[in-house]
C-alpha cells in the first residue's frame, strides 16, 4: 500500500522491450537506502517490483496488461516519473489509501498558474466518473490530491508549489497522459451497496 505522498522522482535510463512485456531502468535522485530485491515501488502510481538494483538505479518489468493499461509502455529514455516506496507498518499516513493499481489514464486538458499555485484540468473518463466527487481524494501519476472542481466530464486539482517542483506535474502539457487511481474507499461503499441491494431483492 501506498499513500500518494511522492518521495522524489527518477529519470528512465534504460528501455528493453521483452517478450511478454518491457523492462525499465530507473535512476533516482532519492537516497533509498532500503532498496532491494521483490521490493514495492510506485512509479508514477503504478506499483511494480524491484528486480535488480544498484547505489542510485533499479531494475522493473512491465507485464503485458500494465504495457496496455498505463503510458509506462511508451516512455522512453531521459523522461521522469515519480517514485514512492510502500508504505513501512510503523510509518507516519499522510495522504490517503492507494493501492498502486491505476484504473486508467487521462489527459491533461489545461495548466493554469494563478498566483504561486497552479491549476490541472483533466479528462474525465465516463466509467470513472461516479468515484470523482468534490473534495474527494483522486491520486494522478501516484500523487495524492484533492478535487477541487467536479464538472460532468472533466475534474481540476490545485497544485502547490512544493509538489509542482517535487514531481513531474512540472514537465506535463496539455494533451500529456496521467495515469489515475480513484478512490478505493468509494469502490468498496459500492461494492457493499451492490451487495446489500442484491440480498434485498433476492429477499
Amino acid at each position: 500500500m501506498f499513500t500518494g505522498i511522492v518521495e522524489g522522482s527518477g529519470e528512465i535510463v534504460g528501455v528493453t522491450d521483452a517478450e511478454g512485456g518491457r523492462r525499465l531502468r530507473i535512476r533516482t535522485d532519492v537516497a533509498f537506502d532500503d532498496l532491494h530485491h521483490g521490493q514495492s515501488i510506485a512509479v508514477s502510481g503504478v506499483c511494480l517490483t524491484v528486480e535488480e538494483f544498484g547505489d542510485d538505479w533499479f531494475d522493473v518489468f512491465l507485464a503485458a496488461e500494465t504495457v496496455e493499461k498505463t503510458y509506462l509502455g511508451t516512455v522512453e529514455e531521459g523522461d521522469r516519473v515519480n517514485l514512492e516506496r510502500a508504505l513501512a507498518a510503523d510509518a507516519r499516513f499522510d495522504g490517503h489509501l492507494v493501492q498502486g493499481h491505476v484504473d486508467g489514464t487521462t489527459t491533461v486538458t489545461a495548466i493554469e498558474q494563478v498566483g504561486d499555485d497552479w491549476f490541472f484540468e483533466f479528462d474525465l473518463p465516463e466509467s470513472l466518473g461516479k468515484y470523482v466527487v468534490q473534495k474527494g481524494s483522486v491520486c494522478l501519476d501516484g500523487i495524492s490530491l484533492t478535487v477541487a472542481d467536479r464538472r460532468e466530464d472533466s475534474f481540476a486539482v490545485a497544485i502547490i508549489p512544493t509538489t509542482y517542483d517535487l514531481t513531474t506535474l512540472s514537465d506535463k502539457e496539455v494533451g500529456d497522459p496521467v495515469h489515475v487511481e480513484v478512490d478505493v474507499v468509494a469502490k468498496y461503499v459500492e461494492s457493499m451497496l451492490d451487495g446489500y441491494a442484491e440480498q434485498l431483492l433476492a429477499e
